[in-house]
């Protein structure tokens, strides 16, 4: 009983942060993956963290403890926001090319997320996902949990970095950078929609006899699937690039919540 004293505060704290990180991470988070099984999955691997890193922890529970148990759950779940935030430039491409070949009024029910997607951000994210599981990202975003342990311990200053400003500068910065890397995953067909819009209007002044109304929307559409079919092959790459650097923000993520609050 003393043992389960000592230990099941550490225990309490692992478990906060693998529990917030599973319910903002992409993949673990969507809604096809059961809750029971999140919240076992997330038992397991803490006790797996526990035994190899937790044994050699001492907590006293005081009334700061609480303050843990919160900073615990705050730092697993920027973990997993900061992968959440580059899945989001797919959807973010998606929603650009939507609004260009006419799909924008046309969003279905992501059943992944339970939100409403665009129809090209949907697919382009199916692919991302069948990538991502294919090149076993789902085991370096646990590898990148595990190794949080080292980089962030259970006695972090979490709260100084908030305070100074720092997690919120890189935040703002990382925002920034996938908003740009939506546009430029984007710009291609983006492009291709804009030069089919100036030939649309060229053609509607130079022979007024035919309806650009009627005619411009399943030409957009057309010429939007071919584009589509033509860069797919390079989407693998677009993928790895984003995948990389995802792994070098919460990599980023690591070295300012380890260093020295300012």
């Amino acid at each position: 009983m003393e043992l389960f004293l000592q230990g099941f505060p550490i225990f309490l704290l692992i478990f906060c942060r693998i529990t917030a990180f599973f319910v903002v991470a992409p993949i673990f988070s969507t809604r096809n993956v059961p809750n029971m099984f999140k919240i076992g999955f997330s038992f397991f691997v803490s006790l797996l963290v526990f035994l190899t890193y937790g044994m050699k922890q001492t907590i006293v529970p005081d009334a700061e403890y609480i303050l843990a148990i919160i900073r615990e759950s705050l730092v697993g779940a920027l973990l997993g926001f900061v992968a959440y935030l580059f899945f989001t430039i797919i959807n973010t491409a998606g929603s650009f090319i939507d609004m260009q070949m006419g799909f924008g009024m046309a969003n279905i029910i992501d059943p992944m997320t339970g939100a409403s997607a665009p129809l090209i951000g949907n697919f382009k994210g199916m692919i991302a996902t069948l990538l991502f599981l294919s090149i076993n990202g789902h085991h370096y975003l646990l590898s990148a949990l595990l190794q949080s342990y080292e980089w962030i311990p259970l006695s972090n200053t979490l709260f100084l970095h908030l305070k100074s400003g720092s997690i919120t500068t890189f935040l703002t910065g990382m925002a920034g950078q996938t908003i740009m890397l939506a546009l430029q995953m984007s710009a291609p067909l983006v492009a291709a929609m804009f030069l089919t819009d100036i030939g649309l209007g060229l053609l509607a002044r130079t022979a007024p006899q035919y309806n650009v109304f009627v005619i411009g929307m399943p030409i957009k559409i057309l010429v939007g699937l071919l584009m589509l079919a033509v860069l797919m092959p390079g989407l693998v790459t677009i993928y790895e690039h984003i995948f990389e650097q995802m792994f070098s923000a919460m990599q980023k993520l690591f070295s300012i919540l380890q260093g020295p609050a300012a």
